[in-house]
């Protein structure tokens, strides 16, 4: 057994996220294990990648609860030992026995693992975990000590994976400002990692860098904001655009949530979500085109909304356009969703760079 031989591929795959399978299947094969985790969380929040092998089983787990109520993270927090450690020597065979999880492991043919937990400069946990077979019984103390020789390459290339990762936000946000736009990026909890000088203008007119996340100023838009940010409206493919209305010494803007992509793959990203701030015209109603664009809207729908924005009637727009007021009343409604406005009168309010009467 020689898992110092692993050295290399860590720091490859703190360099390349997509590495991470193979290097968790190859140190587990090393020690004749059956798969491997790695994960980081904060909070409800996790970021995961495992070995091909055991892929499937924790997709399983994760779809069916069973990490809400896992016992080994707690157990190893609780612990604070600056090594691996195995589930032998915080469990006793009684606990083993009776707990719900190991239950769910046992049925899928494992069920003894060693792990360790590290802290990451972004401030989450991280844990390494190595699964073996119930079938070959406990992991050897000779397989521990292996570990713990290799702990710090695995730290060491934590910390250089999340560096990296941070670099990137900053150069994202950066590129934002050469194209003349405000603009940051998020991690996972909505806090902002990364910013750019147009956006940090922003603050705290427009946005509110706070510690627990980003806040919009304008109430209606910051629960829309927060559901996205906290999963409950996650953006599509295209993202998410939120409005914010205009107020005293504050114009009309249309803030912008894009997924970044690739981070599905790299479990040591800081940055999820890709933000652009750009404002509304107060002097015009902006095209069709634009509405469209700031709205994530269809073309159709968009046209209703620019026809909103100049003040026309239903059954003006459904004469202009050739169809019946119904049709222009449900695109009306889909635009109203979309831009997470309540009224008409803000909907014209808003693409005319107006203070809303909220509140």
């Amino acid at each position: 057994m020689d898992l110092l031989q692993h050295i290399d591929g860590i720091y490859e795959a703190a360099v390349v996220p997509e590495k991470w399978p193979d290097v968790l299947g190859s140190m587990s094969r090393e020690v004749s294990g059956d798969g491997a985790v790695l994960f980081t969380f904060a909070r409800e929040d996790m970021s995961w990648t495992t070995s091909s092998d055991l892929r499937e089983t924790f997709i399983e787990f994760l779809r069916d609860g069973w990490a809400a109520i896992n016992p080994r993270p707690v157990r190893l927090s609780a612990a604070n030992h600056p090594g691996f450690v195995r589930d032998s020597d915080f469990f006793t065979a009684e606990e083993l026995d009776r707990d719900p999880v190991y239950a769910f492991y046992r049925s899928r043919g494992i069920g003894w693992a060693v792990g360790t937990m590290l802290d990451t400069p972004s401030g989450d946990s991280m844990v390494f975990s190595f699964e073996r077979a119930f079938a070959k019984g406990p992991v050897p103390l000779e397989v521990v000590q292996g570990f713990d020789r290799i702990r710090p390459h695995l730290a060491r290339g934590a910390m250089l994976a999340a560096r990296l990762g941070l670099e990137r936000a900053r150069s994202m946000a950066d590129t934002l400002l050469a194209l003349g736009l405000p603009g940051g990026v998020l991690d996972r909890r909505g806090r902002l990692v990364a910013s750019n000088a147009l956006l940090d203008a922003l603050v705290p007119t427009t946005l509110q860098d706070r510690r627990h996340r980003l806040v919009l100023s304008d109430p209606l838009a910051d629960g829309l904001f927060e559901a996205v940010v906290s999963n409950q409206a996650m953006p599509v493919a295209g993202g998410r655009s939120i409005p914010i209305a205009a107020a005293i010494g504050r114009t009309a803007m249309i803030v912008h949530l894009l997924p970044i992509a690739g981070v599905a793959n790299d479990v040591f990203s800081v940055g999820r979500l890709l933000l652009v701030v750009t404002p509304v015209d107060r002097a015009l109603v902006p095209s069709a085109e634009v509405i469209q664009g700031l709205f994530d809207l269809t073309p159709a729908e968009a046209k209703v909304a620019r026809s909103i924005g100049e003040a026309r009637s239903v059954d003006d727009i459904a004469a202009a356009q050739g169809v019946s007021r119904e049709t222009v009343r449900a695109q009306l409604k889909a635009v109203m969703a979309k831009t997470g406005l309540s009224r008409q009168q803000e909907l014209v309010s808003l693409l005319a760079g107006r203070q809303l009467p909220f509140g």
